[in-house]
């Protein structure tokens, strides 16, 4: 009797999860042997965005912190010179350039963004009490992100303040945050570039 109930177990667990050939089932697949004109076929598919792995587009992020670290610096320093009614000023360097910039690839759309800080050196010529005085300092950039330069701001630090009286600081400070546009300008091709790559 044992025999026979293991025998009747063992019969129908093989048998429960494969599928008995019956008239109304498809035919199985019959393998072919590709032609060239099926290999032109696949290639000539729109190209999904992202890398050759990832064909279904699903999730895939690509660190673009050197790119953009390097193209900001080369964007603010073309900059040049500001003009202003008591003087000129220039960005002598990009002194910090902090942050992260990525580019994200989900369900085959791509994605942008950033988020960085800076500081950027500045020299320039002041005419003050009618005597032409060198002024040197730094304008900061706090965190900002992509899409939300609008809200960009400048804090500006002046290194040699004790030859300076407080109007003349304030009037220094004042022309220096005029280079809040340019930045913004070139922070803006950034951007588009970045949506480029």
């Amino acid at each position: 009797m044992e025999g026979a109930v293991s025998e009747k177990q063992e019969a129908s667990s093989y048998t429960y999860w494969v599928r008995e050939a019956t008239e109304d089932a498809a035919p199985l697949p019959v393998p072919r042997k590709l032609t060239p004109d099926d290999l032109l076929s696949t290639q000539s598919q729109a190209a999904t965005l992202g890398s050759v792995w990832n064909r279904a587009g699903t999730w895939e992020e690509k660190n673009l912190n050197k790119w953009a670290s390097e193209r900001i610096k080369e964007l603010l320093k073309s900059v040049g010179s500001l003009e202003f009614s008591g003087g000129k000023a220039k960005i002598a360097e990009i002194s910090k350039c902090v942050g992260d910039a990525f580019l994200v690839t989900v369900r085959n759309k791509k994605r942008v963004g950033y988020t960085y800080e800076l500081t950027l050196k500045f020299e320039g010529e002041w005419v003050i009490r009618e005597e032409e005085k060198i002024v040197k300092g730094h304008i900061d950039i706090p965190e900002f992100s992509f899409g939300e330069l609008d809200d960009l701001q400048i804090e500006v630090r002046i290194s040699d303040e004790k030859d300076l009286l407080h109007q003349d600081k304030l009037r220094i400070n004042q022309d220096l945050k005029l280079f809040l546009q340019p930045v913004r300008e070139k922070l803006l091709q950034l951007e588009r570039e970045l949506r480029d790559r």
